[in-house]
């Protein structure tokens, strides 16, 4: 690798490469060398910017984290416009890319990941757990403006709904799978199947 790269050009280098070997070959296939031989640099590369490879892979979960930060921001402005159903299913959709189910069975698979990941205050499964942070305050935007039930419990729905959404996704027949990606992403049909599903009894429908 070139002397004098940003240390933020080679993360993202790195971070790229560990996503390709992740969604190619699954969790069990992710090792420093085999992200530096996809990165095409020396594997002492990466640990000359992370303490080691459990460090790395912690702040390649939290680079990923703070991706929601943004799409949070698009549904929260999503709320009151189109319909409640489908400002969800783009938005858990968009959540759940193939790169991000991998990164939690990921999470799921290695120990050593987990306890970094504690150590950065990050509770719960990584991704889901800011997943279900982000629906439920669009669904209590939603309740505000009147376009949900009043007394609709927020936090469980969207709950159910991640709880759902990730396991179409990860799923083998219908979604992408957790170790290589074999299976292809459910249909937006699908994902808007179970959305009203969940839905069904707390959007109010306007009488015209």
């Amino acid at each position: 690798m070139p002397t004098g790269v940003a240390i933020r050009d080679v993360r993202e280098q790195l971070f790229g490469a560990a996503e390709r070997v992740l969604l190619r070959d699954g969790p069990s296939a992710l090792t420093s060398r085999a992200v530096t031989t996809e990165a095409g640099c020396a594997k002492g590369v990466l640990h000359r910017h992370f303490a080691d490879f459990d460090a790395f892979l912690a702040e390649l979960v939290l680079d990923r984290i703070q991706r929601i930060d943004g799409q949070a921001a698009a549904l929260r402005a999503a709320a009151g416009t189109g319909t409640v159903e489908g400002n969800l299913t783009r938005a858990l959709t968009d959540l759940f890319g193939p790169v991000a189910v991998a990164i939690v069975a990921l999470v799921i698979s290695r120990d050593g990941l987990r306890a970094r990941l504690r150590q950065a205050e990050i509770t719960g499964v990584p991704l889901l757990s800011q997943g279900a942070t982000m629906i439920s305050s669009y669904l209590a935007d939603e309740r505000e403006m009147g376009r949900i039930a009043a007394d609709a419990d927020v936090e469980a729905l969207a709950l159910t709904l991640i709880g759902a959404a990730h396991l179409l996704f990860a799923d083998g027949e219908g979604g992408v799978l957790l170790a290589g990606g074999e299976g292809g992403v459910p249909e937006a049909d699908a994902v808007h199947r179970v959305v009203t599903t969940v839905m069904a009894d707390v959007v109010q429908r306007r009488l015209l």
